[in-house]
């Protein structure tokens, strides 16, 4: 228990029980009994007819006790006069008072200080308030100058409770951190050569790669203590708070070496300097400023490095990333598919996994996924066998909270009309169709109709291999699939719907990417049209500054137009060549909903893997959207009307 708090409750008690007894000794009743109150004159009266048998005195009030009856009688004289002299003013002679047998009562402890405390009381109560008054505007006093306070939170490095075996998918920038554990842990090798450890270490990466979980990985594997504090910790309203407190981490640093220095988000106070927009004003320079000279003030023996982390490493200021500052970057990239799989035994760790599970299958099908997503992906998958009522977890719900992670769940309350059902099982045949004719495009590997999320219907495609180059050939090709779902409602209804506004919104994207940013247009060659502006503001780049002239502006028009038609042409040359697969793989998703790679590539081949079942029901098959196939991440992006296409767009190198 706070020992503060002890004092302050023993003053409360021992204030109440003086209170207590004040109030007991001033209004308790005198012993024996209620007494009767008469006037002094009857008490007189009584004296002289013998009628009294005794009488006490305490202070100006007399106790009479009546003869035969021991009846108490009450009464009161003056304070300066005495009993025996009233009762003689009063007619009483002394023979009747020698009759009668008197008494004088002695005051108790607590009734002489009595008058004493009711004199003090209220200068008590002032004294009382006064005090309080003062203690809370030293407590204000005391919060006031805490402002300038380090809030960084320390962890000591006695118990770790992160190391490298909890940070898998990128060995590379663990061999890097791995050289600041082994400085920490043995200083006097890298002094006996002259080498000095950077003083800083930036790690940059896309959100949910780790980097926060890497730093305190660094923190338990050498064992010392860990300061963690976020950039957006050091700024607040009073200017000057920023720099007070880098000064006041950074002492705390000193005084705890060998230590780390951990501050996420550097880039809330780290921005470039003068900017003008993105938060830029005096109190966040200041406090990037104070940043700069602490690192610079660090000795060689001090012992105490800084990681910090951004995922936003362009908009930082070229002051904080020279050489002798942050000086190592480590980059924290998205898993490639044997990192994913290393993520995956880290996340799987403790949990009972069916007999069915293969995470290299898992790892395969979420090309893309960052630790955070892979993490998600196994407690989304936990939580469906606990809501089935599983002891363990199953393949079938890790397939399932793949398209959760990436769609959201499934809406099978979602009503639609036999009409727009049918439009959707026909966009979405469109876009598999043509994916599957294209040479160079991903596979298909799911094509449902079934509402997940905001979406009415998606497909699935998932490349054979990861890479980072792409073709020309490759994105021409994309383009053509995109277009596939907006030609197949044209062949089959003769007009268009909403439902392709997303595939034409990635179409142009996509098409305006090849001519203005990778020269992808013989017409205009090798040059990037366009320059963006480095203002940030919320995080997203609000201006783009034209480089080229109107002429040049309606050229590039022209051949984003050029490769959109050609796309087009080319997907309406191979869908109705193909049509006949189209009407069948829609007429499969108007009957079961949900289509597998498997079953997929069967009716490419012209089988029909939902014969037997037709036959033995009689009938086409019930929907079973709830079948888990080869579900696997492809790009997931929503039209307006809630159909999605499938097809990834990979990111160019």
């Amino acid at each position: 228990m706070n020992p503060k708090r002890i004092r302050t409750g023993a003053i409360y008690v021992l204030l109440l029980i003086a209170l207590g007894a004040f109030l007991y000794t001033s209004f308790a009743r005198s012993p024996g009994g209620a007494a009767t109150v008469i006037p002094i004159a009857k008490a007189a009266d009584m004296v002289r007819k013998g009628e009294v048998a005794s009488i006490s005195i305490k202070d100006d009030r007399i106790t009479l006790v009546r003869k035969g009856s021991n009846e108490l009688l009450q009464s009161r004289i003056e304070t300066d006069a005495g009993l025996v002299e009233t009762l003689r003013n009063l007619g009483v002679t002394p023979t009747e008072l020698q009759a009668v047998d008197i008494s004088v009562e002695a005051p108790r402890l607590w009734e002489s200080w009595g008058g004493v405390l009711l004199a003090l009381l209220p200068l008590l109560l002032l004294g009382l308030f006064f005090f309080f008054i003062m203690r809370q505007a030293q407590g204000a006093g005391n919060q006031a100058f805490s402002f300038g306070k380090s809030r960084a939170r320390m962890f000591t490095g006695d118990r770790p409770t992160v190391t490298f075996d909890d940070v898998a998918g990128n060995e590379e920038a663990k061999q890097e951190l791995q050289e600041v554990v082994e400085f920490l842990k043995e200083p006097e090798k890298f002094a006996s050569l002259g080498a000095r450890i950077p003083k800083g270490v930036l790690l940059v990466g896309p959100p949910g790669t780790g980097k926060t979980l890497m730093a305190k990985a660094v923190s338990g594997e050498a064992g010392v203590p860990f300061f963690s504090i976020s950039g957006s910790e050091f700024v607040e309203m009073f200017v000057g708070v920023g720099a007070s407190r880098v000064r006041d981490l950074f002492e705390q640093a000193k005084k705890n070496s060998p230590c780390i220095i951990f501050i996420d988000e550097i880039d809330a106070v780290g921005r470039h300097r003068g900017a003008g927009m993105g938060g830029s004003h005096d109190e966040r320079e200041q406090t990037l400023n104070q940043i700069l000279v602490e690192m610079d003030g660090f000795d060689t023996d001090t012992n105490v490095i800084l990681i910090a982390a951004t995922n936003r490493p362009d908009i930082l200021d070229p002051a904080l990333l020279r050489p002798g500052r942050f000086d190592r970057r480590v980059t924290m990239d998205a898993p490639d598919v044997k990192g994913r799989r290393e993520i995956l035994d880290v996340h799987v760790r403790g949990k009972p996994l069916a007999a069915d599970v293969d995470l290299d299958v898992i790892a395969k099908q979420t090309p893309g996924f960052a630790g955070a997503d892979l993490e998600n992906l196994v407690n989304e998958a936990a939580i469906l066998a606990a809501r089935r009522n599983r002891r363990s977890i199953g393949m079938a719900e890790l397939q399932e909270a793949i398209e959760r992670v990436i769609a959201g769940p499934e809406r099978r309350s979602r009503l639609i009309t036999p009409r727009e059902k049918e439009v959707v099982a026909f966009h979405e045949a469109g876009h598999a169709v043509a994916m599957h004719f294209l040479p160079n495009h991903d596979p298909v590997h799911k094509v449902t109709i079934v509402p997940r999320g905001m979406a009415g219907g998606y497909t699935l495609s998932l490349p054979n291999e990861e890479t980072r180059l792409v073709t020309k050939e490759k994105f021409q090709e994309q383009l053509v699939a995109l277009l596939g779902g907006r030609v197949a409602e044209e062949l089959r209804f003769k007009d268009v719907t909403t439902g392709a506004s997303n595939d034409l919104e990635r179409v142009t994207a996509m098409a305006r990417a090849m001519v203005t940013q990778w020269g992808m247009s013989p017409k205009l060659g090798p040059i990037r049209y366009g320059e963006r502006e480095e203002l940030v503001f919320l995080g997203r780049e609000i201006s783009e500054r034209r480089n080229y002239s109107d002429r040049v502006a309606q050229a590039i028009d022209e051949e984003v137009r050029r490769f959109v038609e050609e796309a087009h042409t080319r997907c309406r040359q191979l869908l109705s060549a193909h049509w006949d697969k189209v009407e069948l793989v829609a007429q499969c998703l108007l009957d079961v909903e949900t289509i597998d790679a498997a079953e997929f590539e069967a009716l490419m081949r012209g089988e029909n893997p939902f014969a037997e079942a037709e036959q033995n029901r009689g009938k086409s098959v019930a929907p079973a959207g709830s079948r888990s196939g080869e579900a696997s991440v492809g790009s997931d992006k929503r039209s307006d009307s809630g159909v999605d296409i499938g097809g990834t767009l990979p990111a160019p190198a």
